[in-house]
């Protein structure tokens, strides 16, 4: 295993459509591996698409507070709910927005066995999988904001720091 450099904004590969895994083989174990050890790297990483490692492969792992998920060629199946919530991203450092997403998620995907499970979830992980799962269709959660707050201090950005970062949003519907 090893920790992967994360692409930041402003690299075109965050912007890519992933594809999908065509088979669960060695490659994709030692990337879900190195991915996992790249969010256990530091403090306070929740989740990682394999496209902000510069993969452009429908791969995530995630650990919101229960133990690690792994997603390979996920879909949503459902949602429901709905609650705003402050988001960050480890691919756009330093700052936070506020973002609308559904309260409960349904999700079918493979496991490493190569097997189609269906996972569920609420709240922060409801969150960290439509974070996630955007990451795949090239989608960021600036895409959702009018305003970017700072990490640290939670106060609203400046225009001068805000402005550089909200001109590459692709606005989205929800």
């Amino acid at each position: 295993m090893a920790e992967r450099i994360i692409v930041r904004l402003g690299d075109p590969i965050l912007r890519e459509r992933s594809k999908a895994v065509s088979s669960v083989n060695a490659n994709t174990e030692k990337i879900l591996n190195d991915m996992a050890q790249t969010i256990y790297a530091d403090k306070g990483r929740a989740g990682l698409s394999a496209i902000q490692i510069g993969i452009a492969k429908r791969l995530i792992v995630m650990d919101c507070g229960d133990g690690l998920i792994e997603l390979i060629n996920p879909v949503m199946l459902e949602m429901d709910g709905e609650e705003e919530g402050p988001e960050a991203c480890l691919s756009i450092p330093g700052v936070v927005g506020i973002v609308k997403r559904a309260t409960y998620v349904k999700v079918q995907t493979l496991n490493r066995k190569g097997e189609t499970i269906t996972l569920e979830a609420e709240g922060f992980t409801a969150r960290c999988f439509q974070h996630e799962m955007d990451h795949l269709e090239g989608i960021l959660f600036i895409d959702y904001v009018n305003e970017l707050y700072s990490a640290k201090t939670g106060k609203k950005l400046k225009p001068q720091d805000a402005n550089p970062i909200l001109m590459q949003q692709r606005r989205v519907v929800q």
